[in-house]
């Protein structure tokens, strides 16, 4: 019995020994069916399985994946180094040949750490600059190409999943590029349409129907959504309570549409500040999309800190940004606590430049000392003489004042009263 006991034992060990050199299939990477998991990663995912890198994830195991989710992928903007990009050659750059767990990353010496990646395997880069150097700087942990110019670099975010000893992923806040890649090219990152609806986005921040509603229908929002590429944009948006608190002379939407739009473009600077950005801005004063339709030094927003916030002035209003809706480079989106109006659309409706506006045609007297309309154009009035007194008195607003005529008229008075 004792015998039988220790056969058994014996063949126990040997078929755990066996197990443990030769792993069952079961035990295979299926990355897609662990991605399906995470809707933020469905791009990536994508990517994925539609090359044949996830087939080549599923005979490997001690990995680490660098996933990108959806809302970095679609905004990655990578300087072009070549004409031909293979996107699965990007992909093998985003597997790491060794398991990383947590731990791992923190203990990552300050000279950083060179690690090889599935693209190195292919024997299509250049020397090591298949590999990536992972380093910790400023508490964060960077990767990036060993290449001198680095095409691009990434920060990791946080850590989805991990399978002991067989795979660990991480996301990442931008696509890596290896050196000599065109990302441009490969027609696999461009977001779709609606990837980037600052409509959209409003929206669903809540408290922005508005802005949106206006930013649709005039077509701006489309123009916004073409301006994303490049430098970016920076749109400061109005609440919802910020458009209700309009005074009733601001008559927003009475104006013609092509000044509704104009007002919409004011709210926007033609490059991407994050909220850290505007804290700091040198130059207060910041050209808007509104300027490039103008000329330089028209609608304009002077952008300073005030009481630890930002404060937007337009010559018309001061408003203040309440809270960031979006940042995700290129475009930031705040919300503002009033609507920017103008001072080239709105500072006559409050008094700038009544002179201006009143000043009279060659040859009218009428106005001559800049009186408000209401008053130039006023007919003479006619009061009766005091006692005493002949003849009549003509009110201020029919006399034609010039020269010492004021002092006349006052001494005149003075004389009545007297007798």
């Amino acid at each position: 019995m004792q015998q039988h006991f220790l056969q058994f034992s014996l063949f126990t060990l040997i078929f755990l020994l066996i197990s443990l050199l030769h792993p069952s299939t079961t035990s295979a990477i299926n990355i897609t069916s662990i991605l399906s998991n995470f809707p933020d990663l469905s791009g990536f995912n994508r990517l994925l399985s539609t090359t044949s890198v996830a087939g080549e994830l599923a005979g490997r195991s001690s990995v680490t994946l660098l996933a990108v989710p959806d809302r970095y992928l679609y905004q990655s903007e990578i300087a072009a180094r070549s004409a031909s990009v293979d996107i699965a050659d990007v992909l093998r750059y985003h597997i790491l040949l060794q398991y990383l767990s947590p731990t791992d990353l923190h203990t990552i010496p300050a000279s950083g750490k060179l690690i090889t990646t599935l693209y190195q395997t292919t024997g299509r880069a250049t020397a090591n600059f298949g590999s990536l150097n992972l380093t910790s700087t400023d508490g964060k942990l960077m990767l990036k190409s060993p290449a001198p110019f680095s095409p691009s670099n990434t920060t990791i975010l946080s850590l989805i999943t991990t399978v002991p000893y067989n795979i660990s992923i991480f996301t990442v806040d931008s696509l890596l590029l290896p050196y000599g890649f065109d990302l441009t090219a490969s027609g696999y990152v461009h977001p779709p349409v609606s990837a980037m609806n600052i409509t959209r986005i409003l929206i669903e921040a809540r408290g922005f129907n508005v802005a949106a509603s206006m930013l649709e229908a005039s077509g701006v929002a489309t123009e916004l959504e073409g301006d994303e590429r490049g430098a970016g944009i920076t749109a400061f948006v109005p609440t919802d309570e910020a458009f209700a608190g309009l005074p009733a002379t601001e008559r927003l939407q009475s104006l013609p549409a092509d000044r509704k739009a104009a007002v919409l473009r004011f709210h926007v600077l033609h490059s991407y500040y994050p909220l850290g950005s505007l804290e700091s801005i040198v130059n207060p004063v910041q050209p808007t999309l509104a300027t490039e339709d103008t000329e330089a030094g028209r609608f304009t927003l002077n952008i300073t800190r005030v009481n630890g916030s930002v404060a937007i002035d337009t010559g018309v209003v001061q408003a203040c940004i309440t809270r960031t809706v979006f940042d995700q480079n290129p475009v930031a989106i705040f919300a503002v606590s009033k609507v920017l109006l103008p001072r080239e659309i709105f500072g006559k409706a409050r008094g700038e430049g009544v002179v201006a506006a009143v000043a009279p045609a060659a040859g009218n007297g009428a106005g001559a000392v800049g009186l408000p309309p209401q008053v130039a154009e006023m007919p003479p009035t006619r009061i009766s003489s005091p006692p005493g007194m002949k003849g009549e008195i003509v009110s201020i607003a029919g006399i034609k004042t010039s020269g010492n005529g004021w002092m006349i008229w006052c001494i005149g008075i003075l004389l009545s009263l007297l007798v």
